[in-house]
């Protein structure tokens, strides 16, 4: 285990964009992508009158974290789920409103370091990616089975990959001869099917495609364009939400929902704007913010994080 996989990302920021909302005594923040407990550790010791909801869909983070979070006893409750079903989980709890939600979207670095998941291109490993083992397909079905057009669909959407079609000629010829089933062939691959310019920008050459198979093993983008309005309707008036995310597709979908709760929603030419039209959001960071010079030296998988926060300032009427 490195150490490195226990520093949270941005972790002092996202505690104080949610501190307003969690110092009242029995507040509820819940810890949507829990991973190895490291944001959720801070968020118990930092607001000790708060409660913490914290879900992961991965049951060996579960098993991990809940022993480094079994000190705070009855303070943390850990659910095995997916973010998405946030709204059904905290209905199970009898809990109606919460105080903060976090998102940290980022792999967990437990799963890219564990070389027989196959999240990472630097080993070789199964090409598995389920972040939940216990369920749906995996990476190697994904390259082994999906239409040519399909793959090219997911490499250009998910990984915004140049290349998808010159990579997608070569697994569909090298998948022909034999199923794939590791990464080190997958990543050898990708190498040399790109051209030499191709190759000279942007670190390894197989990181996009990697994120992209990833993406759709998971139906992480599916999962969070119904997160991300749930987690919302879930705040009470007050209630703050901080969402990290790692790449373009995902900072696009949170600036989304943020842009439209934040707007004013009446017709144009209303003299006096009706509380039904009125923002429900109040934005707490300008844009996205980035993580400094210093943090991204500490921790490279800090490089690419993009922060953004809003409060819940009223009720929507329906």
């Amino acid at each position: 285990m490195s150490s490195s996989r226990h520093v949270p990302v941005m972790l002092q920021r996202c505690l104080d964009l949610l501190a307003p909302a969690l110092q009242r005594p029995g507040a509820v923040v819940v810890d949507c992508t829990l991973g190895l407990g490291g944001h959720s550790e801070a968020l118990l010791t930092q607001f000790p009158e708060a409660r913490l909801v914290a879900l992961d869909r991965d049951k060996e983070a579960l098993r991990l974290s809940g022993e480094r979070l079994a000190p705070y006893g009855e303070r943390a409750t850990l659910v095995h789920a997916v973010y998405d079903e946030l709204p059904d989980v905290l209905a199970r709890l009898c809990i109606a409103r919460v105080q903060g939600v976090l998102f940290d979207l980022g792999v967990s670095s437990m799963q890219l370091d564990e070389a027989d998941r196959g999240f990472a291109y630097a080993q070789d490993a199964p090409l598995d990616m389920r972040m939940d083992q216990t369920t749906g397909i995996s990476a190697a079905e994904v390259l082994n089975t999906y239409p040519p057009g399909e793959l090219v669909r997911i490499l250009r959407a998910y990984g915004e990959e140049k290349q998808a079609k010159r990579i997608v000629a070569a697994v569909v010829r090298e998948r022909a001869k034999e199923p794939f089933s590791n990464s080190a062939r997958l990543v050898e691959l990708i190498r040399d099917a790109l051209p030499q310019a191709a190759k000279r920008t942007g670190g390894n050459p197989a990181k996009r495609t990697f994120q992209a198979l990833r993406i759709e093993v998971n139906g992480e983008l599916s999962v969070l364009e119904r997160a991300i309005p749930g987690a919302v309707a879930a705040l009470a008036v007050g209630g703050r939400i901080a969402v990290l995310s790692y790449h373009s597709l995902e900072d696009r979908l949170v600036k989304q929902v943020f842009a439209a709760g934040a707007a004013n929603t009446a017709p144009p030419g209303l003299p006096v704007v009706p509380e039904q039209y009125q923002p429900r959001l109040k934005l707490l960071t300008r844009g996205a913010e980035l993580p400094t010079e210093e943090e991204i030296a500490e921790n490279r998988r800090a490089a690419p994080a993009r922060l953004r926060g809003a409060e819940r300032i009223r009720e929507s009427i329906e």
